[in-house]
């Protein structure tokens, strides 16, 4: 399982990848934003993307847009540390959204959801 970790603070971003790598995932990489995180779109095929919608460079929305383009096979997770989307309307504006968590989200709770969303299909 391979997993794109979408969140520009790099404490947040380190504490869950650690936690999915612990889970047994193959490659588990951290983007700080939008840039980055088109570059590793692609370069790798990606089984989950953990996208925080509050990124420094408020690239979040068009992260998930190249995504559903590039990887539309790809599972995207969302976190979200403000009010707004907080009543699932994140679903009609990310067609590729599966699963949507608050930031406060224990990051050992994220990994396994992780893992969840990222079995690969037989």
């Amino acid at each position: 399982m391979n997993v794109l970790i979408v969140e520009s603070n790099p404490d947040l971003g380190l504490l869950w990848k650690s936690h999915v790598e612990r889970l047994g995932a193959c490659l588990v990489v951290l983007a700080d934003g939008l840039d980055e995180a088109i570059q590793e779109i692609m370069r790798h095929e990606w089984n989950v993307i953990v996208l925080n919608l509050v990124l420094h460079d408020g690239g979040a929305m068009a992260v998930s847009d190249y995504a559903s383009y590039r990887q539309p096979k790809a599972r995207l997770l969302i976190v979200n540390s403000s009010s707004f989307f907080t009543d699932g309307s994140i679903f009609n504006h990310m067609a590729n959204a599966h699963a949507s968590f608050p930031s406060s989200t224990r990051p050992e709770d994220l990994a396994a959801m992780v893992q969840h969303y990222g079995q690969v299909e037989a």
